[in-house]
């Protein structure tokens, strides 16, 4: 079933909004939901909700039916945005 971004991020956007300072068990879940990570792996990688914020935005760019130049445009017209989260998936995961 193909994930309604639009839908995903106006979620994610309502739970950042009521989260303090850190990731909360409803936000881990909604990432974890699309993701190969556990609950536990987005809360020890994303504690802050801006982070998985912008975690969301590349998933929507990394997932999108445009063509790999687009995406790639994409991600490097917002590299300074996403590269803390580059990072952090790959030092888990590599």
């Amino acid at each position: 079933m193909p994930v309604n971004w639009e839908e995903f991020e106006k979620k994610i956007d309502s739970i950042v909004e009521k989260s303090a300072n850190a990731t909360d068990e409803r936000l881990a879940s909604e990432i974890s939901s699309l993701t190969r990570m556990t609950n536990d792996e987005v809360l020890e990688l994303f504690p802050d909700p801006a982070d998985v914020k912008k975690l969301t935005k590349l998933m929507k760019i990394i997932n999108s039916a445009e063509k790999r130049n687009i995406k790639v445009n994409n991600m490097i017209s917002n590299a300074e945005e996403f590269g803390g989260i580059i990072l952090t998936l790959l030092g888990k995961f590599v």
